[in-house]
Parts: C-alpha cells; sequence; structure tokens
C-alpha cells in the first residue's frame, strides 16, 4: 500500500471506498472527512456497474472520500436521501449534502464535480 494514502480516524484508507452500514456510519463518514461522494447503488444495477470502477479510481486520485451505499440493505437511509433511482450520487462538503444527481456520470464530470469543492 503506498504510504502516501489517506486515512481516515479509525486509520481505514480511505484510497478506496468505504461501504456503509447504515445511517450512523454515514453520517460519521460525512462528519469526518471535507469532501464525501456517496454512490447509493444496487448489486443488480447495470450502470451501478458501470459506474463502480470510476468510483474506485476516483478515491485514489481525489481529495474526495467515496462512499457506497447498498440501496437494498439500506432502504431507510436510501429513502431518507430521496433515492427514487440507481446510481444517485450524493455530494457532501463540510458535513452538508451539495449536490445531488442521478444515473452514471462521465468520470470527467464527476471529477469535475468533486474538485469544485476540494480545490478552494
Amino acid at each position: 500500500m503506498a504510504t502516501d494514502a489517506h486515512r481516515d480516524a479509525a486509520g481505514q484508507s480511505t484510497d478506496e471506498p468505504i461501504y456503509i452500514d447504515g445511517e450512523s456510519h454515514l453520517d460519521e463518514v460525512v462528519e469526518e472527512h471535507d469532501v464525501v461522494l456517496v454512490d447509493f447503488y444496487a448489486d443488480w444495477c447495470g450502470p451501478c456497474k458501470m459506474l463502480e470502477p470510476v468510483i474506485d479510481r476516483l478515491a485514489s486520485e481525489t481529495e474526495a472520500v467515496m462512499a457506497k451505499v447498498d440501496v437494498d440493505a439500506n432502504q431507510q437511509l436510501a429513502g431518507a436521501y430521496g433515492v427514487r433511482g440507481v446510481p444517485t450520487l450524493a455530494l457532501f462538503a463540510d458535513g452538508e449534502q451539495v449536490e445531488q444527481q442521478t444515473g452514471a456520470l462521465p468520470a470527467d464530470r464527476l471529477r469535475s464535480l468533486i474538485e469544485g469543492y476540494t480545490n478552494e
């Protein structure tokens, strides 16, 4: 593992997506990091699978933390964020939700969206 890997307070590498287990876990991740991109996904979703390598790459290439929420396992959490379709991407900056997009966005558009909040 690279020595310059991003780490969260628990020492977990943030160069890979963090799989969220419930609302309190998501709240912790959002509170702990400046910029968090949350990918609400489902295993059966084709566009979600196409987006997965993009999310993995952005985790290691940007300052943002990538978080993944399985909507089937976390239906209440998805409902709380108004997720009606997957993939839905929610961007948090400084603990507040600042963007929400439904659909698989191209890597360059996601990178621009993230960098609008990480390069201030």
